[in-house]
């Protein structure tokens, strides 16, 4: 008697096509997923936590800069095999599922991870809930994060999602908005319902789920999670990130990096390769990797971004430095908050 094959139990796809327009410029020589993290590709921290559920296998949607992500992840993030899938145009969040279909729906359960949060996911305790609700699609939703922040949240009764936007009834009259947090879990058939080509995720199935009063569960979260959309959002989540847990909170400098003795340091991380020169005072600065902190300068709320040079005696205050063809370019963190 031939034995039949194993069916994966989780296959999963990160979101990671994006082209990060709200972090340029500095997304214009490093794609989101690969914006380094306490000394990790953003990428990584979700693919981590995708490995530790026992992921079968996990897809990325390249777009813009996909080279460098499949360069940097190539076949498989530890034992955790990795597919690609190219988009000549963005898909979206529902039009990245059809050409993975073969793959995720080989599984029995499909997860699905935003590549631009940041978060300790609790997937486990999301598949648990999802095989419990018998509902086809789960999200994960924050208890803490301020919907306001976020268009509004969606709006929750009890364990499931009544609704996805603002002036819909359902929407006006419950008693608990939520925000999305990045991550879900989907029965593998529903990917037949999306069509092929570009599309909302949405409104190309969940709303329409929704209208033909298929349920659509939520489960909460209280973990720390980020959201790294903008510049001013991406230094908080990375300072918060790597230094949490740490037992001297004042900074973080990774292996490779230097620093001279005579620099202070505090709420700061200096990434691998970067450079903090004599008498430098770092404060809520995050340093990325090969930039250069002149001697005797004061940086306060600031990215340094890679390869940068910070002149000595600088001082700079809330803002992000990046290369372009022309030189150095300073934004303003709080004008893109």
């Amino acid at each position: 008697m031939t034995s039949r094959p194993s069916v994966p139990r989780l296959r999963a796809l990160v979101l990671a096509a994006g082209r990060g327009e709200r972090l340029r410029p500095l997304t214009l020589e490093l794609p989101k997923p690969l914006l380094p993290v306490g000394g990790k590709p953003l990428a990584a921290w979700s693919l981590d936590r995708l490995a530790d559920v026992g992921c079968d296998a996990a897809a990325l949607n390249l777009h813009h800069l996909g080279d460098a992500v499949r360069a940097r992840f190539g076949g498989a993030y530890g034992r955790l095999p990795l597919v690609y899938s190219e988009e000549r145009e963005l898909l979206g969040t529902g039009g990245a599922l059809p050409p993975l279909r073969d793959f995720l729906g080989a599984a029995r359960i499909v997860l699905l991870v935003n590549g631009d949060s940041l978060c300790r996911w609790p997937l486990a305790a999301l598949v648990a809930a999802h095989r419990r609700s018998g509902a086809r699609a789960t999200l994960l939703v924050h208890r803490g994060a301020d919907p306001r922040a976020f268009g509004g949240g969606v709006a929750v009764e009890g364990d499931r999602i009544v609704a996805f936007r603002r002036g819909t009834l359902a929407w006006e009259t419950a008693r608990c908005h939520r925000v999305f947090a990045g991550a879900a879990a989907l029965a593998p058939e529903l990917l037949a319902r999306l069509p092929d080509g570009p599309s909302d995720i949405v409104s190309a199935l969940y709303e329409p789920m929704l209208v033909a009063g298929e349920p659509i569960a939520a489960v909460a979260t209280s973990r720390p999670w980020f959201d790294l959309g903008t510049p001013a959002r991406y230094l908080a989540a990375a300072l918060a990130w790597g230094l949490a847990g740490r037992p001297d909170r004042s900074a973080f400098v990774l292996a490779e990096a230097e620093v001279d003795a005579t620099a202070r340091l505090r709420s700061s991380i200096v990434e691998r390769g970067a450079r903090v020169g004599a008498g430098a005072r770092l404060v809520r600065t995050l340093v990325l990797p090969g930039a250069r902190v002149g001697a005797g300068a004061r940086l306060t709320g600031t990215i340094v971004g890679p390869d940068v040079d910070i002149s000595p005696e600088a001082e700079l205050h809330d803002v992000m430095v990046t290369r372009s063809v022309e030189g150095f370019v300073t934004t303003l963190l709080s004008a893109r908050r």
